[in-house]
């Protein structure tokens, strides 16, 4: 094909219209270049929401434990034994001796 064959054909006369290439720059220009453009603000969202997942598995699993945990309390021995062991609470004119190995200590 020769260039004047070219410029006679009805697809180089559509795309060198001047209103389709002022709409093909603009339509690329919003889809890649702009500041919200839809490629990066996608990318951006596509990352919050991978995120927003692992967190959400992770949340699931502290409400397993927590579930687990409150199933275990339910009488008044329990809540007494959890009671002590983790906030180290204590009842009147009692006292608390806390042993520490010396495997057990941070040693520098």
């Amino acid at each position: 094909m020769k260039l004047k064959d070219i410029k006679k054909s009805k697809w180089f006369k559509f795309f060198s219209n001047i209103y389709v290439l002022v709409l093909t720059v603009f339509v690329i220009w919003m889809l890649f270049f702009d500041t919200n453009s839809w490629w990066f603000t996608h990318r951006e969202l596509n990352k919050e929401i991978e995120k927003l997942e692992e967190q959400k598995v992770h949340l699931k699993e502290a409400i397993e434990k927590d579930k687990s945990i409150l199933r275990k309390l339910n009488s008044e021995e329990e809540i007494e034994k959890f009671a002590r062991e983790e906030y180290y609470l204590k009842k009147e004119n009692e006292e608390i001796y806390l042993i520490e190995y010396e495997d057990s200590l941070e040693s520098n």
